[in-house]
Order: C-alpha cells, then sequence, then structure tokens
C-alpha cells in the first residue's frame, strides 16, 4: 500500500521542510493553486508554486511522476486561466529537462459532497438554495461539462499508476444550467417526501448525492406515514423510481454497535423497527458528531450520506430490529464501504 505525504502551505512555506517531504517520493499529485483572488497578482502563485516544487524536486534529485489537477481554463484569456497555462507549461519544461513524465490534467467543471455554494459550482449553488428554501436563479445558460469528484479523483490515481505524459482531459456530462437545475428540482421534490428519484445512472447518482449533503442533517429524522387498520399499522420504508436496490433487516443486542464505516457512493437507509438505538455520524475529517435517538415505538428514517462515517448503537434492554436498504446489490470484490471510526480519541494538550 502506498504511503500518502500531505503537503500543506506550512511545508510548502519550508523549503527544508518541502525538500525532505519530497524525499523517496515516486508520484506528485500537484492539487495546489488558486482559483480566485481579489488581487489578480495573488494568481501568480499558481506559478510560484510549481517552480517550488521543481526547485525542490531538482535539489534532491528526485525524478517522480507528476499529475497535475489543471483546468478546462487553462489558457484562456483569464488571469486565472493564464497563470494555470503557465504552471502547466513550467512543469512540461521540467519533465522534459528532468526526463520525467509529467501529466497535464485539465478537469471539467467539478461538483461534489458539500461543495461551497455561491463560489465555483453552480452544482453546489442550487443544491444549497434547494435545501435551504432558497430560489434558484439561472444568470447565464450555456452548457457544462460536469464531472463528480470523485471521479476526478479516480482518473487522477489512475494516471499515477499509468502515466500519460502530456494534456489528458477527462470527459465529463455535458449539460445546460437549465438542465441541471430541472434535473436537481426534480430530486428535491421527491427528496422532501423520502422518495428516491431513479438512480440507475451513475451520473444521476453523484447528482443526488450531491445535493442530499446540503440536507443533512437538517431534514431528518423523516418519519414515515403510519397507515392503521384493525389490524395492524403498516408503514412504508422506501419508494424508489428506478435503479437497484438491496433490503436487508439485523438484530442487534443490547450494547453491541454496528457500523463503523464510511461510503464514498452508496445511497444507505435506516429505518429502526423495533428497540431503541443510537445513530452517530461524523463527517470525514471533521470533529462534531450527529446523533439520533431511533426507536421502534415511533420508526424514523435516517439516509446515511456518503463521506460520513456513521454507527447504529442498541441503547435499549431488548434487541434492537433494524431495516436496511441500498441502491445496490452488494459487490464483495467493490463492496465501497471503508471502515473510520465514528468515535475518536482526541489528544488534549
Amino acid at each position: 500500500m502506498a504511503e500518502v505525504v500531505p503537503i500543506d502551505r506550512g511545508v510548502f512555506a519550508d523549503s527544508t521542510r518541502l525538500r525532505a517531504a519530497l524525499q523517496g517520493t515516486e508520484a506528485v499529485l500537484h492539487l495546489a493553486g488558486v482559483n480566485r483572488a481579489k488581487d489578480e497578482g495573488l494568481l501568480q502563485e499558481n506559478i510560484r508554486l510549481t517552480q517550488e516544487l521543481t526547485a525542490a524536486l531538482d535539489a534532491i534529485g528526485a525524478r517522480p511522476v507528476i499529475v497535475y489537477a489543471n483546468s478546462i481554463q487553462a489558457g484562456s484569456a483569464s488571469p486565472f486561466g493564464q497563470t494555470k497555462q503557465a504552471a502547466a507549461a513550467q512543469l512540461a519544461e521540467w519533465g522534459t529537462r528532468a526526463g520525467a513524465a509529467v501529466v497535464d490534467v485539465h478537469l471539467p467543471n467539478l461538483f461534489g459532497e458539500h461543495g461551497r455554494p455561491n463560489y465555483n459550482s453552480v452544482v453546489a449553488t442550487f443544491c444549497h438554495q434547494l435545501a435551504n428554501a432558497g430560489k434558484p436563479a439561472i444568470i447565464e445558460d450555456r452548457s457544462l461539462s460536469l464531472l463528480h469528484v470523485q471521479d476526478a479523483v479516480d482518473q487522477l490515481l489512475d494516471l499515477i499508476e499509468q502515466p500519460k505524459p502530456g494534456v489528458v482531459t477527462p470527459e465529463g456530462r455535458a449539460m445546460q444550467v437549465s438542465e441541471i437545475l430541472e434535473r436537481l428540482r426534480g430530486f428535491h421534490d421527491l427528496y422532501v417526501t423520502g422518495e428516491f428519484p431513479d438512480l440507475a445512472d451513475r451520473f444521476d447518482r453523484a447528482l443526488f448525492n450531491t445535493y442530499r449533503s446540503f440536507c443533512f442533517p437538517q431534514l431528518y429524522p423523516i418519519y414515515p406515514q403510519l397507515r392503521s387498520d384493525n389490524r395492524g399499522g403498516l408503514y412504508e420504508s422506501v419508494r424508489s423510481r428506478g435503479g437497484q436496490s438491496q433490503v436487508f433487516f439485523s438484530t442487534t443486542h443490547p450494547g453491541v454497535t454496528r457500523g463503523n464505516h464510511f461510503h464514498l457512493r452508496k445511497v444507505e437507509r435506516f429505518l429502526v423497527l423495533g428497540g431503541s438505538g443510537m445513530i452517530a455520524l461524523r463527517r470525514l475529517f471533521g470533529d462534531e458528531i450527529v446523533r439520533f435517538e431511533v426507536s421502534g415505538e415511533r420508526p424514523a428514517i435516517i439516509d446515511m450520506p456518503t463521506m460520513w462515517t456513521h454507527s447504529i448503537a442498541n441503547t435499549g434492554s431488548t434487541e434492537l430490529m433494524t431495516l436496511f436498504w441500498t441502491d445496490e446489490v452488494l459487490d464483495t470484490e467493490k463492496p465501497d464501504t471503508y471502515a473510520e471510526p465514528v468515535e475518536v480519541a482526541r489528544a488534549t494538550a
């Protein structure tokens, strides 16, 4: 397994630390850069970062593969496009001189969970507005090439393993801004009732996961409507417009906790039918834990957002009975399940 060494602003600011971090490296995934600044001169940071990176590699005699996360805006008339193009040209020149593979990846418009609204992604802006009772408006209806950030990461990592020197442009999904909003509105209108849209298309699932990341945790719990007669009661646990699905049921003994893992793409629903439990979730790289008390006395739906590690614990004295639904049939070779504790011990000063 590869060892990942993160290089942040603090490391870049210290040439000694930067050289130490690059020692023995076989590949550099170059994600650093400035994409927006009030002072256009600050965009020159894109060029300076590349200069410092190649200077440090030369100083230690390292010749790793460099995969540069560039933009389809590279070479445009904007200061951002000009500086990104200049940085890419510097990397290409260094690769030729050093005999190292340099891959210049022109990424299209990226979107994904927990993106910053009113910044660089119209998807994030629309999702935030819809999830918070806003009124999305289209300023310019044009075609965008969209790529989910996790798909972009997969391609960047693949290019480390199998470099393709030169310019690589990952293919996105072309959509009009109006079409994006229409699709997100459709997701919103269904999901506020707890219903899932058709998730058969991989792109639609990525777009839906992005939308629902803006709904957490304020949308939950969702209490399904009880329909009862003289025979008893009925709750509708899942209604989905299409795609694969898998339903399973578990019992959990008192005092036992299940889960402590996260998913990158899987849509997953929990519905406690009997007993008492606590569902806990923590966003990756964060500290805050969101908790939901759940009980079979009033069944409540909690959907697990992607990139949030989660668990469910039996807090009662009887068996905890939970119904689970996922939007895909389990692939044991690629289960999309990654172990990560919800409760993380923090060092004290």
